[in-house]
């Protein structure tokens, strides 16, 4: 099977290597509305979740050429999920860092594979058993800084200021009332975090510390 899409603007993402996590991290990351090329080389992989995400493709990711037929280089974010090989995964990273990718995002398995994959160009390293798949995909794209779940449906996020806030104490702004999340603090650069208050105003620059229904704390993330 072979697909291209054709990604739009800053949420694209390239997603390569659809093991459990991979696969995990594509499949948020279609949920929360991003255009995402998912590559892998294994064929029965591909089949197996062409119905859960739209764009899925079997290819060899240490082939330069074939990324750029696939047009990789126009995504603006890239997870590199290959765990199992490391010659796969570095030369995956190096690719793409080749290529010019500005946000890369590997999976290692232990920290000499991490420290590889940031020489050879990631931005960010993740390790599997301390970051589930879902919270990797709302990090991505750079819209949420931090993200939490709980099981019950609840997540505190920290997340950059939407404009509609900047310049606004927060009961001006009305976050609560419009967007049924609540601003636990503010996080000014070079000054200790504040608490919110309703007289709180927000700057620009300002990161939000936000909770609320899982839902609703995307919505609002997403307003960046």
């Amino acid at each position: 099977m072979s697909d291209k899409a054709q990604p739009k603007g800053s949420d694209s993402v390239v997603v390569i290597g659809l093991g459990r996590f991979g696969a995990n991290v594509a499949e948020a990351l279609v949920q929360l509305g991003h255009d995402v090329l998912a590559i892998d080389s294994d064929a029965d992989t591909v089949q197996s979740l062409s119905g859960t995400l739209p764009h899925v493709v079997q290819a060899d990711a240490t082939d330069a050429e074939t990324l750029k037929q696939l047009g990789v280089g126009d995504f603006a974010h890239a997870v590199v999920s290959i765990g199992q090989n490391l010659e796969t995964s570095v030369l995956t990273v190096l690719n793409l860092s080749q290529m010019g990718m500005k946000n890369i995002w590997a999976k290692a398995n232990n920290p000499p594979h991490g420290r590889i994959a940031e020489r050879l160009g990631a931005h960010h390293v993740v390790y599997p058993e301390a970051d589930m798949g879902e919270r990797v995909a709302h990090l991505v794209t750079g819209k949420m800084i931090d993200f939490i779940e709980f099981d019950d449906g609840f997540a505190i996020a920290k997340t950059r200021a939407p404009r509609e806030t900047l310049g606004k104490t927060l009961a001006d702004s009305a976050v609560r009332q419009r967007h049924s999340v609540t601003v636990v603090g503010i996080k000014r650069r070079h000054q200790d975090f504040i608490y919110a208050k309703a007289d709180t105003v927000v700057q620009a620059g300002d990161l939000l510390i936000v909770a609320g229904a899982t839902r609703e704390v995307e919505r609002f993330a997403a307003r960046v």
